[in-house]
């Protein structure tokens, strides 16, 4: 029984909210950048190569193919989303540079322990603040 609530306060958790949401706007974004890359950079790998993706390359070693296509497709992919990923974050970043939290602590001058900025009295060592 125990086990069943420790499960629900896991489960019930933000924060698992919040990863929910980041895997499903990730495969999603995942579908994006795989239509990017399919489309736009197969289009340009098209006019260079005469074939759409890197699917086809490869190398013949005796009797032997070593198709090496599929994985250059998955580095350019990652690539791709490394970089906008980048860019989201340094936009982000540039946008909170400016706001500063404010404070709600302080530390007590006896204990050195955090407390409330407004606390008149510590909780840990029941020092009277001014």
């Amino acid at each position: 029984m125990h086990v069943l609530k420790e499960f629900k306060a896991f489960v019930m958790r933000g924060n698992l909210l919040e990863l929910a949401v980041a895997f499903v706007m990730g495969v999603s974004f995942a579908g994006v950048v795989r239509a990017f890359s399919e489309g736009i950079i197969g289009g340009i790998i098209a006019a260079i190569l005469g074939e759409p993706s890197f699917g086809g390359l490869g190398v013949t070693i005796n009797d032997g193919f070593i198709a090496i296509g599929g994985f250059l497709q998955a580095v350019l992919d990652f690539l791709i989303v490394a970089w906008v990923l980048f860019l989201i974050i340094k936009a982000f970043n540039r946008l909170n540079a400016g706001e500063e939290a404010a404070a709600t602590t302080r530390p007590c001058p006896f204990c050195k322990s955090d407390i409330a900025i407004d606390a008149t009295r510590c909780p840990n060592c029941t020092s009277q603040l001014a």
